[in-house]
């Protein structure tokens, strides 16, 4: 071996070897320690895949569940979305409710309308009938505790999809049919950490069943059992042993080999790294296996430790035989690592200087133990862990839950601050009045259109008198529209041609026009006592701060109407006397112009 460039020692005064625990790395030109450590790096597989068969192409599952490794997820996703709806809610009740049109009222009534759960368990005096309440603080504990139970239904259904089955494991008694259908194919692979090669293998060849010293000891040439090669690699010799189809007759199997020294080549090792495969020939898919590195002896020692002697390091491993009945009666062989058996090593640099220079330790001896578990056999199956039954009471107690928390909140505000036992009839009471107030105004503008002004109080409550005779309904004519199409109509008439008077004519006429207006300058003194007697409409009382009721606003209407009515008998009555006192001073003119 060349000489490193660092911890190395020189043996024979010419040679060079790598300090206990090193090896030689051929790629950087150093000794490297073998750093493996013996808790950490195995690993197990059994084949068979336990997680959920979702198709990747409807929905990646395994995307997610990088994100959802457990249920503390949804349940810290659910509580920050209920303190945020909390605190918006909390927030929100800063706002002046006002008339009812501001903004602020319409988020409190809409959050107050979404009172679902607790519309009829609220604060309620002794002996009175439940009633319905929607209210803002029932509204704002509604949507937290459904926020609440949609978030544990994710954690109930991530757990019920997670672990809807469990595996059980059952131990049956094995006999030789049961054994020789596990038709296997088996790999085993061992690595010797090292600077050595291929070149430095001696001695495989050689199965050995049974146990030492029994009636059952064997030994055959392990050619008639697998198939054996070695390969160099980077950290040293693999020794793979391959067996197709393979039938294990015998509890116990031995297989050794040895690496000796060869000119400038050491037979020296700092460790092992083993993979050993199963897969069922049936099912291609299927793949146990274990695998790992060995360091030290097995021990969580930090000491560096290089392998070199007579005593052999022993590699023992087991191998269960077992019966998937859940994966269609798969039959697989899962090999398990049990036990490593180091022997001859050197942890001082002296110690391996002198057996360097010893002929007698110049070799590595490797045994793999495999010992056959045949006596039993562990079959597989899969059990439902949660019925359709189970699921329903899960959720209806998460259910009962949600809602039970944030009705112990409501009592409690509830018994404590008086005003919230009350606040959804301040809102209910802000919104008829607005409603109300609205519904007026229509009125309002219906009635200044359809008999004008004067018969409703104005915004600031004061009445508007108008003197127009023709605002009000006649008995001929009916409402001040068909009067002003009346008095288009006779303007109409009016611009039709005629002949010119005489000087005669137009002074009779004059005349004439000075009698009738003494006659209705008489007249109106009957006139104005007519409209004397119409007494002012009838007031509609709004009182500030309390409910407007619907029958109230009928009898307001009601008022209105006889009001009507009494102003139609009072016009007709007063009509006819103008009519009659206009005919009588026509008559009177008629007569003084006769007797002229």
């Amino acid at each position: 071996m060349h000489c490193p460039t660092n911890n190395f020692f020189r043996y024979n005064t010419t040679l060079c070897a790598c300090n206990p625990g090193y090896f030689y790395n051929t790629t950087e030109d150093t000794c490297s320690p073998f750093t493996a450590s013996t808790a950490d790096d195995f690993s197990v597989g059994s084949g068979v895949d336990y997680s959920i068969n979702i198709p990747v192409n409807i929905f990646a599952f395994d995307t997610i569940k990088r994100f959802t490794q457990s249920q503390a997820v949804f349940l810290e996703a659910t509580f920050v979305l209920v303190m945020c709806w909390l605190v918006f809610c909390f927030f929100v009740r800063f706002g002046k409710l006002g008339d009812g049109r501001t903004p602020w009222f319409q988020i409190r009534w809409w959050i107050s309308r979404l009172d679902v759960a607790f519309a009829t368990r609220h604060w309620l005096d002794d002996q009175k009938v439940v009633k319905k309440r929607k209210t803002e603080l029932g509204g704002a504990f509604s949507i937290a505790s459904w926020i609440l139970f949609i978030g544990l239904f994710a954690a109930l259904l991530y757990q019920v999809i997670s672990t809807r089955t469990i595996e059980v494991h059952s131990v049956l008694a094995s006999n030789a049919p049961d054994l020789a259908s596990f038709n296997n194919d088996m790999e085993f692979n061992i690595t010797t950490v090292s600077s050595m090669s291929c070149s430095n293998l001696q001695g495989l060849g050689t199965l050995v069943t049974g146990n030492p010293g029994f009636i059952d000891y064997r030994r055959t040439p392990l050619s008639t059992f697998v198939n054996f090669s070695c390969q160099n690699t980077t950290k040293g010799p693999t020794i793979t042993l391959k067996c197709d189809d393979c039938h294990l007759v015998s509890d116990n199997l031995y297989i050794s080999w040895q690496f000796v020294d060869l000119p400038n080549v050491p037979a020296t090792a700092v460790g092992f790294e083993f993979k050993l495969t199963a897969r069922d020939r049936r099912h291609k898919k299927h793949l146990s296996f274990v695998s790992g590195a060995l360091k030290n002896g097995s021990t969580n020692s930090a000491k560096f430790v290089t392998y070199r002697g007579k005593d052999p390091n022993i590699l023992q491993f087991n191998l269960f035989p077992r019966i998937y009945r859940n994966k269609h009666d798969l039959r697989l062989i899962q090999p398990l690592f049990h036990e490593f058996i180091p022997g001859s090593s050197f942890a001082e640099t002296s110690q391996l200087q002198a057996s360097l220079q010893r002929s007698s330790d110049g070799l590595v001896n490797t045994t793999l133990y495999v010992n056959f578990l045949s006596a039993y056999i562990v079959e597989i199956d899969s059990q439902n862990t949660l019925g359709p039954v189970g699921f329903l009471a899960d959720l209806g107690g998460l259910y009962c839950v949600s809602i039970g928390i944030f009705f112990y909140f409501l009592v409690q505000f509830e018994y404590r601050f008086k005003r919230f036992r009350h606040e959804d009839n301040v809102m209910r009471s802000i919104r008829n009045r607005r409603k109300a107030q609205e519904l007026w105004d229509k009125l309002r503008k219906y009635v200044n259109f359809t008999w004008g002004r004067g018969l409703i109080p104005s915004d600031d409550g004061s009445f508007v008198e108008n003197a127009c005779c023709n605002c009000y309904p006649n008995l001929k004519g009916g409402s001040s529209f068909n009067q002003r199409k009346q008095i288009r109509m006779d303007n109409l008439s009016s611009n039709t041609k005629v002949s010119m008077p005489s000087e005669k004519g137009l002074r009779d006429v004059k005349e004439k026009k000075e009698k009738s207006s003494m006659h209705s300058n008489n007249a109106d003194t009957p006139r104005q006592q007519v409209l004397a007697d119409i007494p002012l409409p009838p007031s509609l009382e709004m009182r500030a701060g309390s409910e407007i009721s619907i029958p109230e606003i009928q009898k307001n209407l009601e008022n209105i109407y006889e009001y009507n009515m009494m102003l139609r008998e009072k016009l007709t009555i007063a009509q006819s006397r103008i009519h009659a006192l206009t005919t009588k001073a026509s008559a009177s003119s008629s007569s003084d112009l006769i007797h002229q």
